[in-house]
C-alpha cells in the first residue's frame, strides 16, 4: 500500500470510527501529507518499509531542511500525527510493527500566554464603542470573552437560550463540554444592549437563528470575523502587536489570579481538564511580582 493510501484509511479511521471534527481530520490530511511527500519523494512504496533511522531524518528534515522549517510546536504536532498513523497500520496488520514507537518529538519550550494590563483591555473594548449595530454587537462580543474568559469559537456557538439568566451564560467547551461561567455587570449591560437594540434588526435581515452573535446579514457570526472585530480594535487601541484572538481569555485568567482567586476556580472557569495547564498562568502572575519587587525593595538590585 502507498504512503498516500495509507494516509487515506487512517483519516477514514479518524473521520468515521473515531467521528473526530472536520477541522480535525483535516489538520491531520495537511501533516500527514507532508509526512507523505516525504516519503514518495525518498522513494518509499510503502509505511512497511520505514525504519527508525528513517523517521529520526524525517524528524531532521522538518526542522532543517524543509522549506520553510518548522517550528518546534508544529514539528510535535507532525510527529504526533505520525505516530498515530503508524500504531494505527501496525494494529490493522498492515505493517509488521509500530518503528515510531519510541520516537519522542523534540522538547516544546514553555511559552507563558501573553495578557494585557486592564487599562488596555479597557481601551480594547473602548475602540468598538457605538451605537450602530455592528458596534454594540462588537462591543456585547468583547465584554462576553473578558468576562468569561471563553474561546472565540465557544462565543460564536452561543445561542440566545444559553444566557441561562441575568448572571450566567452556559459555554460548550472542547469535547462537548459544558460549563457555567458568571457574568459581571459590564458584559451584561453590553449584552443586553445588543439584544435590544441590535439584535432584532440583524436577524430581520437573515433567517430565523438560535444564535446569540450575529453578523451583518443576520447570520451566524463566524469565528473569522470575531477574529476581524478583535484585530480591528487592537489597531484603533494601539494594541496591534499584543493582541491576539486568545488575549482575552489569557488576560482573564491572569487578573483573576493576580485578584486573589484559586487556581482550581479559574481551572473551572476556563474549563481546562487538568489543573495543570492553568497552572500556567501562575507563573505569569509570579513574574510580576517578581518585577514589582525588584523595581520597589531597596536591597532588589
Amino acid at each position: 500500500m502507498t504512503p498516500t493510501a495509507s494516509v487515506e484509511g487512517y483519516l477514514r479511521h479518524l473521520s468515521v470510527e473515531r467521528g473526530l471534527a472536520r477541522n480535525t481530520v483535516a489538520s491531520y490530511r495537511r501533516d500527514l501529507g507532508i509526512y507523505a511527500d516525504w516519503l514518495a519523494a525518498g522513494g518509499f512504496d510503502g509505511l512497511g518499509a520505514v525504519r527508525e533511522q528513517d523517521l529520526a531524518d524525517f524528524m531532521r528534515f522538518l526542522g532543517a531542511e524543509r522549506q520553510p522549517p518548522l517550528a518546534t510546536s508544529s514539528i510535535a504536532r507532525v510527529l504526533s500525527a505520525v505516530r498515530g498513523l503508524h500504531r494505527f497500520l501496525a494494529e490493522e496488520g498492515a505493517i509488521a510493527a509500530d518503528v515510531s514507537r519510541e520516537l519522542r518529538p523534540p522538547k516544546l519550550p514553555m511559552r507563558l500566554p501573553k495578557a494585557i494590563p486592564v487599562e488596555e483591555v479597557e481601551a480594547l473594548i473602548a475602540a468598538v464603542g457605538g451605537e450602530e449595530l455592528h458596534e454594540l454587537r462588537d462591543t456585547a462580543l468583547l465584554e462576553l470573552l473578558y468576562a468569561t474568559g471563553a474561546r472565540v469559537s465557544e462565543a460564536v456557538s452561543l445561542n440566545v437560550d444559553d444566557l441561562v439568566d441575568d448572571e450566567v451564560v452556559r459555554l460548550l467547551g472542547k469535547g462537548g463540554k459544558q460549563r457555567i461561567v458568571p457574568l459581571g455587570s459590564y458584559a451584561r449591560r453590553a449584552i443586553d444592549a445588543y439584544l435590544v437594540r441590535a439584535r432584532p434588526a440583524l436577524s430581520a435581515r437573515g433567517t430565523s437563528t438560535p444564535a446569540l452573535l450575529l453578523g451583518l446579514r443576520g447570520r451566524r457570526m463566524s469565528r473569522q470575523a470575531a477574529w476581524d472585530v478583535i484585530h480591528r480594535a487592537a489597531e484603533r487601541a494601539g494594541l496591534a502587536a499584543s493582541v491576539s484572538p486568545h488575549t482575552l481569555r489569557h488576560s482573564f485568567a491572569t487578573h483573576l489570579l493576580e485578584g486573589g482567586a484559586d487556581v482550581r476556580v479559574v481551572q473551572e472557569l476556563l474549563g481546562h481538564a487538568s489543573v495543570a495547564t492553568t497552572q500556567i498562568y501562575t507563573l505569569v502572575t509570579a513574574d510580576t511580582l517578581r518585577e514589582m519587587y525588584t523595581a520597589a525593595h531597596p536591597r532588589a538590585r
